[in-house]
């Protein structure tokens, strides 16, 4: 009987090092950064082990803010996940491996291997990735909690290590015990790592069986298991997603894998990788893994370059003009731009939180938002009015709200509008329009076959997104 193998793809984080493309609204995961330009890192990290034989439909565990998009992006590859977990509050690695963990024993009768992947990955080289990862899934097969350490090429601070007891090289992946992991390390200290060859970087990529996973949490981390299990036996099922009991997943301990089983465990096996990997993990790591002209740059967008070198830029909007720039990030959105030296990277985190405790609401945000029936941008706002463009997916409806404190108009400029107002229902056509009084429930969808785009001009004294009574949703939402 062919070995089934469960993808478990995390999903969380804000990605916040890549900012201000990545936000906590739209992540470094669901932006396409690299690669296939119409295809996300989400997108592309599914799709690279769909060669693998035995390989079944994903579980993959997200921020409950981030469902539709995750959902989305599955329907956009034609793709149905076993579950879409959702956790309240971000716990780490080994609560999300743990959830995905005991919901996998949940759908399998047999004991599946679990291949655990971050979903904000690249990997070049698909050919030696395949090798790589078939070899692990048949040491896994031996009772080894295998992981995957990426073979270094310079001394990088940004990723962990992990040293194993033999020597490491690409053209052996036989592979050997794991002796410790090391955290984020000094300049210092990842120049001595890099010179042995016993040391590799840290990838987050695991497989092991399930049964076998769910008895080392038990063994290292039960508390981890406890809670998970508890959150996962009172989860109800919403739509596509698993909402598991946020209250129990709360008191789960915090903590990665590495620390709550790997370092603990006889059973821990590392794999040798050189297959071109990255995390992106910050704009000078995406820099070198892009491709650059003949002068070391990478520019993306609407830009006029001259004179500049080794640097990474990229207008989303305005014509950026560059003028004998050397080692800078350089990015511009629709609502904020980023210039960065190359050496101040580490610190852009402590930047953002500054901005975020005066008020600036584009650290965690973008002026386009998505929804589950499509997306809105916001053009232009003063304290009592906002300009908005809506579009909505074909066969797709927003809510039938309410709103006490403003009042909308709206005018379609593409497609087909089908509105519910009060006790009405009407149609708009391109270039029509209508007034939805304060109070009145109201219903906008789109019942053609192409995207329908409308202006929608918002007036009263308050204009915030959380002045929304809903009455019916087709998506299950109450407050988002």
């Amino acid at each position: 009987m062919e070995q089934k193998i469960i993808p478990i793809i995390l999903c969380g984080g804000k990605g916040t090092r890549l900012w201000p493309l990545s936000r906590q609204s739209y992540p470094k995961q669901f932006l396409a950064l690299h690669g296939d330009k119409n295809k996300s890192l989400l997108q592309q990290t599914q799709e690279r082990i769909s060669f693998l034989e035995g390989i079944t439909e994903p579980i993959i565990i997200c921020n409950e803010e981030h469902r539709f998009l995750v959902a989305e992006q599955m329907r956009d590859i034609n793709v149905k996940p076993k579950a879409i977990i959702l956790e309240n509050e971000g716990k780490n690695t080994a609560p999300a491996i743990a959830l995905g963990a005991i919901k996998a024993l949940e759908e399998e009768q047999e004991d599946p291997l679990l291949l655990i992947l971050s979903a904000d990955h690249i990997i070049r080289d698909l050919n030696v990735f395949s090798k790589v990862l078939q070899k692990g899934c048949k040491s896994a097969l031996e009772n080894n909690l295998v992981t995957f350490g990426i073979i270094p090429n310079r001394p990088e601070t940004g990723y962990g290590y992990i040293e194993s007891e033999f020597v490491l090289d690409k053209n052996n992946i036989k592979g050997s015990r794991i002796k410790r992991f090391i955290e984020k390390p000094n300049k210092e200290l990842a120049q001595k790592l890099v010179k042995s060859n016993k040391y590799t970087w840290n990838s987050g990529m695991f497989v092991f069986k399930n049964s076998l996973i769910i008895k080392e949490l038990n063994k290292h981390a039960p508390l981890v298991l406890r809670y998970c299990k508890k959150a996962i036996g009172s989860s109800v099922r919403d739509l596509d997603f698993i909402r598991i009991d946020g209250d129990s997943f709360s008191k789960s301990p915090n903590i990665p894998i590495d620390i709550a089983v790997m370092e603990k465990t006889n059973l821990g096996l590392v794999l040798p990788l050189d297959a071109g990997w990255s995390d992106i993990g910050n704009w000078e790591s995406l820099w070198d893994n892009e491709k650059k002209d003949s002068f070391g740059n990478v520019i993306k967008g609407k830009v006029f370059n001259e004179g500049s070198t080794d640097c990474y830029i990229k207008s989303e909007n305005s014509l950026l003009v560059t003028l004998g720039l050397k080692d800078l990030i350089l990015v511009e959105t629709s609502d904020a731009i980023l210039a960065a030296n190359k050496n101040e990277l580490n610190k852009i985190k402590t930047v953002l939180n500054k901005l975020e405790k005066k008020g600036y609401t584009e650290v965690n945000t973008h002026r386009k938002i998505y929804r589950p029936w499509g997306s809105y941008t916001s053009l232009i706002e003063n304290e009592k009015w906002l300009v908005k463009s809506i579009e909505v997916n074909p066969g797709s409806k927003l809510s039938l709200q309410m709103h006490h404190h403003r009042t909308e108009h709206w005018i379609v400029v593409k497609g087909t509008a089908q509105v519910e107002l009060d006790n009405r229902s009407f149609v708009l056509s391109e270039n029509q329009s209508t007034f939805i009084p304060l109070g009145s429930k109201h219903r906008l969808s789109n019942p053609g076959k192409i995207d329908l785009t409308l202006i929608e001009i918002q007036s009263g004294d308050y204009i915030g997104e959380d002045d929304i009574v809903r009455f019916k949703d087709d998506y299950g939402r109450i407050n988002d």
